[in-house]
């Protein structure tokens, strides 16, 4: 009797542990582990890094703003002849589902002008425009330019 009955019970909870697999949370178009770099001397650039999760449809990453920086720009730091050089982007396809990683050394933001009252240690708000039409903000640290990644 108590097989008979402990048989059903397994098949119950064996669906509905199948059932719950499935239903996994759909891809959702967001931006973490964001900080900015400041430059090591006055009035060169400085640099945001990120990372981007794409949602359920490819878009693009057409801008990082930030209201404490007058000009930002994408950029892609590659090896050309030998020597390394950064291009600008005009935008950044963002493949659906796909993680975008912009770190030192290769895709990242850069900002021209930023704001004397941003310091390390601080915090700025970043947003990112994609052509969807979304709009991500986030609030990311700054650091100095020798200073190790923030870790999250």
């Amino acid at each position: 009797m108590i097989r008979a009955l402990a048989r059903p019970a397994l098949l119950g909870a064996a669906l509905l542990a199948t059932g719950l697999a499935g239903c996994g949370e759909a891809p959702v178009l967001r931006v973490d582990h964001a900080y900015v770099r400041l430059s090591a001397v006055k009035g060169n650039p400085s640099a945001a890094y990120f990372t981007v999760h794409g949602g359920p449809a490819a878009t693009r990453l057409l801008s990082v703003t930030s209201p404490f920086v007058v000009k930002s720009e994408l950029h892609a730091s590659m090896q050309h002849n030998g020597a390394a050089m950064m291009m600008p982007e005009r935008a950044i396809d963002v493949p659906a589902k796909a993680e975008l990683t912009f770190a030192p050394g290769g895709r990242h933001a850069m900002f021209y002008d930023v704001n004397e009252s941003v310091k390390p240690g601080g915090r700025i708000p970043l947003v990112f425009t994609f052509a969807d039409n979304s709009r991500i903000e986030v609030t990311a640290p700054v650091i100095a330019a020798g200073d190790s990644a923030p870790k999250e």
